[in-house]
């Protein structure tokens, strides 16, 4: 019973992750296409700036799926401890893609869009 549940812990593991490199290969598609329909109308600084926020958005959502795959591989499948470390390396580091992803996407870090929109003051009409 045990060898099943991991086999298919396994197979959803492995779909989330495939699930995750679509989505960042179908995003990156769409944000050229949508660069490319939109190109005269739009001037080239404003269509790099909007392909890069369309990619980065796409990657950061991709990149969630490649992270819960492999927990979701390594915890249910792999008992050791160089599998366990192998997954901390691989959340570490796909973690820190994000954050930069994010940075390079929003221009300021996670945290601060929530305290910037906290201290904003309230216009009265």
């Amino acid at each position: 019973m045990f060898q099943f549940l991991s086999e298919v812990a396994s197979i959803i593991g492995f779909t989330i992750e495939s699930t995750g490199v679509l989505i960042i290969v179908a995003g990156f598609f769409y944000s050229f296409w949508a660069a490319m329909r939109y190109r005269s109308q739009k001037s080239p600084e404003e269509l790099l700036r909007e392909f890069r926020h369309n990619v980065g958005q796409t990657m950061l959502l991709g990149l969630d799926f490649l992270v819960a795959g492999d927990i979701i591989r390594t915890v249910t499948v792999v008992h050791s401890l160089m599998g366990v470390a192998s997954l901390g390396l691989i959340v570490l580091v796909r973690t820190l893609l994000v954050f930069t992803i994010h940075v390079e996407v929003e221009g300021q870090w996670p945290w601060k869009s929530k305290a910037l929109e906290q201290t904003k003051p309230t216009s009265e009409t």
